[in-house]
């Protein structure tokens, strides 16, 4: 049954996510913020994350982009955008917790300022739709050349992680804490699992993402309301049974039970061609993103890491002048928390020992009003960054529904400033080490 969509003015407040309608497993949300001359729409297809679809995921987006029915090269696509006043178009995979998403934005000037085009909003959504639902097939399936060519891409990406040594440390220390939770799955899957797709296998996978994964669409901008009710009909369009579920993985028993108490910390070293070596400790911290301690999370991660006022940053980089860089930062779908940094091979155990002092004095309560007035300030800083960029604001609205949690900017604002130094004292005793990661080079 199909959802009236809302229209009434007192639910478009700005910089919030309404839900204007629900159907088949498809939603539709509108964020009304009207201080862009741009509008952005995006697609978010949801899976959970799995070895036998992580590759397939990654290919799909690859392979629409390459052309659909209408614009059937990408040399088409992008000449369309182009008279769409210099619209642009991405797409592809996000790991968000143990969810794999498969994304499609498009971002193009807002109606009121196009004055020689009818109904111009129709025209990038229809554009969207048309790459995402009628793709160019040869032979009823994908065009061979399209996946040969987007494998061999891809299979480029996996091997070339390891070029940027910072990211790759954290990936493998979050891949090494997880190593038998599907959060351990690298975001593009692997080469052995990529040689195994072909183009039957690819389109028969398409074809189910597009039949059954639920479906999130978001809506960004200046927008009139009579539009949001064209969005809603155009929608209707797409065949989408909706059979595949991904919802309750944020209540307590599953979070609890991927996340169990560490039994013994692991350690593990890797060996590259690298100048400096990478450090990175992970962490449990055995918070839901839907409970109070969450927010005293926060403020203890930018308390602990987070800034030039951090404690690691002066303690470890400044005091002790071990690190070139340190810094810590949140998982919040997985309730992980990592601390990275670059340092010399011989400065490992002494690193690593400030670090979790660094931990235990938080524990202890040794946490000064200025550290804590500094974090606060600068979350808040941060959220306000987020705001200054639509697809930033609908990946922070769209996390939110993710998580089942129901923050705007604002409440979160207020949420963070109410967090007392006692409750991130108190949060921080239910972190515990799980892995330390060391990347190190060839035979040291």
């Amino acid at each position: 049954m199909v959802a009236d969509i809302l229209v009434a003015e007192d639910i478009l407040k700005e910089e919030n996510a309404e839900r204007l309608c629900s159907f088949n497993n498809i939603e539709v949300y509108y964020i009304p913020v009207r201080k862009f001359k741009t509008i952005t729409i995006s697609f978010f297809f949801i899976d959970t994350l799995s070895k036998d679809t992580v590759s397939k995921n990654a290919l799909v987006p690859a392979v629409l982009r390459r052309g659909c029915k209408s614009y059937p090269t990408m040399s088409d696509i992008s000449l369309r955008l182009e008279e769409l006043y210099g619209g642009s178009f991405d797409c592809g995979v996000a790991k968000k917790g143990e969810y794999h998403v498969i994304y499609f934005h498009t971002e193009c000037i807002a109606e009121k300022y196009v004055a020689d085009m009818k109904d111009f909003f129709k025209k990038p959504f229809e554009l969207i739709v048309d790459i995402i639902t009628s793709p160019v097939i040869e032979n009823g399936i994908f065009k061979r050349e399209y996946v040969v060519q987007e494998k061999e891409s891809l299979k480029r990406l996996i091997e070339r992680r390891v070029n940027d040594k910072v990211q790759y440390a954290i990936e493998r220390c979050f891949e090494e804490m997880c190593k038998d939770e599907p959060f351990g799955i690298y975001d593009y899957g692997d080469i052995s699992g990529l040689k195994e797709v072909s183009e039957s296998s690819l389109y028969e996978h398409y074809k189910n993402i597009i039949d059954n994964y639920p479906l999130k669409v978001f809506v960004t901008g200046d927008v009139p309301i009579e539009k949001l009710e064209w969005i809603k009909q155009n929608l209707l369009k797409i065949r989408h049974n909706g059979e595949k579920d991904y919802n309750n993985k944020y209540n307590g028993e599953y979070f609890l039970a991927e996340s169990n108490k560490v039994e013994e910390v692991k350690q593990v070293t890797e060996h590259m061609a690298v100048n400096q070596a990478k450090l990175s400790l992970g962490f449990r911290t055995n918070v839901l993103p839907t409970e109070k301690d969450y927010y005293p999370l926060i403020v203890f991660d930018s308390i602990l890491g987070g800034g030039v006022y951090s404690k690691l940053f002066q303690k470890v980089r400044e005091e002790a002048g071990l690190a070139y860089y340190i810094f810590s930062q949140l998982e919040k779908f997985k309730g992980l928390l990592l601390i990275t940094c670059g340092i010399e091979i011989k400065d490992r155990n002494r690193a690593v020992d400030i670090i979790l002092k660094q931990i235990d004095s938080i524990k202890s309560g040794n946490i000064t009003q200025y550290e804590h007035e500094s974090a606060i300030k600068s979350i808040e800083t941060g959220i306000s960054f987020l705001k200054d960029n639509q697809l930033k604001i609908t990946d922070y609205y769209f996390s939110q529904i993710l998580a089942t949690t129901n923050d705007n900017f604002q409440t979160l604002a207020d949420k963070i400033e109410r967090v007392s130094i006692e409750d991130v004292i108190n949060v921080s005793k239910k972190i515990e080490l799980d892995t330390i990661y060391f990347l190190a080079s060839n035979g040291q």
